[in-house]
């Protein structure tokens, strides 16, 4: 399969299974979420499913859990709806990447207070200082 349309069938399998875990999953631990991506192996076997728990910890345990449990009604349900040779397994995964991203900024401001990020400096840099 071409890398394009891995690619493609990557982000219909996102969509689609962010609205079957929306309206189709009845598991009251399957809490709130967001789906943020797919990442197909190239020889579509398995589909890592990256998400985002929201809720304490031990909620977003729980919800991971969940969805580990939905994984199989899940893959089915999508095998019936989408025209592809084989559905991939799915796999749910903590996406974490927001979280680093906060981090790095958090650290960044630290290291530079008196720089804030993505804000200007106070004085004109054309003007010339006085001397």
């Amino acid at each position: 399969m071409t890398l394009r349309r891995t690619a493609r069938l990557g982000q219909q399998l996102l969509r689609e299974i962010s609205l079957k875990i929306h309206n189709s999953v009845r598991d009251p631990d399957v809490g709130g979420l967001s789906v943020t991506g797919v990442d197909l192996g190239t020889d579509l076997w398995l589909a890592r499913v990256y998400v985002v728990p929201s809720g304490s910890p031990e909620e977003q345990e729980r919800t991971m859990a969940a969805l580990a449990r939905a994984a199989p009604f899940l893959r089915s349900s999508l095998g019936r709806e989408l025209h592809i040779r084989r559905m991939p397994e799915l796999r749910f995964e903590r996406d974490d990447s927001i979280e680093a991203a906060q981090r790095i900024d958090n650290i960044l401001r630290e290291v530079m207070p008196g720089d804030s990020l993505g804000e200007v400096p106070s004085g004109d840099p054309s003007e010339p200082t006085e001397s």
